[in-house]
């Protein structure tokens, strides 16, 4: 396992979890609420990144806040919602349609990545993700984590652009349990409590995923189709966090790695 000890692949395994490891914060990887439709949009995020005192991988600008939503409204289909950020405590409605193919095109700092959502096996994972993109959380954000005795990286943090971020606002329940991962799945991040997964993420990038199998309660809700080179280069960025870090978890990319858009389409 790439000379990494078990001990610490055992410490990464149990980390997973941490979609918030300082803390059981507010819910775990849930927090506060976005605005409804005519909110007016943010502002530009900054664009310095800065680098810990301490140390380590350097830190990605702040996403500037977006709007919030009172109530659940869908978001518009051809993106022109305004950015949101936070959202009513429960889960949104059910806005796309299971029966199609719904793929989220992805821009990075590092080239484009494709995920074919699974609207099937799990709808209202995949709905969650949808909606979320649709507002525009998810842009901006940064590629906060790397595990390289897990093959994963993590992301979906816009608030604090670490893991840990309070989220959303709500959490959404687990669909399904005894999942494997491989190369190429796109997982919900969540805490070791149930149904307390909401926005953080991850990508299963090598074959040391299946480590997770023991597991098997993350919920894969896509897979990437195009692009898994460019998470593999990334994941290649890895420099280790410092161990007094509170906020990096294992390490995370040696240059800032940003998700600019994500771009939903459907067919």
């Amino acid at each position: 396992m790439r000379g990494i000890a078990r001990g610490r692949t055992a410490a990464a395994i149990a980390a997973i979890a941490a979609v918030a490891l300082a803390a059981g914060l507010a819910g775990c990887s849930s927090a506060k609420a976005p605005s409804a439709s005519g909110a007016t949009a943010p502002a530009n995020p900054a664009t310095t990144a800065t680098t810990a005192t301490t140390g380590g991988p350097p830190s990605a600008p702040d996403v500037a806040a977006g709007a919030t939503l009172s109530k659940w409204v869908c978001p518009q289909v051809d993106g022109s919602s305004p950015r949101t950020s936070q959202f009513p405590s429960t889960p949104p409605p059910q806005c796309i349609d299971p029966s199609k193919t719904y793929v989220a095109q992805l821009t990075t700092s590092e080239g484009a990545v494709d995920i074919t959502l699974d609207t099937k096996s799990t709808p209202s994972t995949a709905n969650n993700f949808v909606v979320l993109s649709l507002y525009h959380y998810y842009d901006g954000t940064s590629i906060d984590r790397i595990d390289t005795s897990i093959d994963i990286l993590q992301t979906g943090s816009p608030n604090t652009q670490n893991i840990a971020d309070p989220g959303p606002g709500y959490t959404i329940a687990d669909e399904g349990s005894g999942y494997s991962y491989s190369a190429g799945d796109v997982v919900m991040a969540r805490t070791q409590a149930p149904n307390s997964g909401s926005a953080q993420y991850f990508f299963v990038v090598g074959p040391n995923g299946s480590q997770l199998d023991s597991q098997g309660t993350y919920v894969t809700f896509g897979h990437v189709t195009t692009g898994l080179d460019v998470l593999q280069k990334i994941e290649g960025l890895y420099e280790p966090c410092p161990p007094s870090s509170q906020t990096c978890l294992g390490g995370a990319p040696s240059q800032v790695v940003t998700i600019s858009k994500v771009t939903i389409t459907s067919s």
